[in-house]
């Protein structure tokens, strides 16, 4: 699981979602070369992440990838890119 603080969710006209996700949203996780589905769970004092949002995810990857504190990352639904974020601490 890594966390990760101030996920800003892109704007809808930005070309982000048009609706709010709560936890189990399974986007991809793109790391450099590397696309990933994880589960995302959204941290913090909120129930769940509008477009245009700051929060904080912990996230569950499906499948193990090499990564380190201060890796950006793209959250894409297909090809359409919906976040971006960077990763603040990477749990076993």
């Amino acid at each position: 699981m890594l966390i990760v603080p101030q996920q800003p969710g892109m704007a809808y006209r930005k070309g982000g979602r048009h609706t709010p996700f709560v936890d189990g949203y399974t986007p991809q996780f793109f790391f450099r070369t590397a696309d990933v589905t994880g589960s995302a769970r959204v941290l913090g004092d909120v129930d769940m992440a509008t477009p245009g949002d700051g929060v904080k995810l912990g996230v569950s990857l499906q499948s193990p990838v090499a990564l380190s504190d201060g890796a950006s990352f793209a959250i894409r639904e297909g090809s359409k890119t919906v976040g971006s974020g960077v990763v603040t601490k990477v749990l076993a």
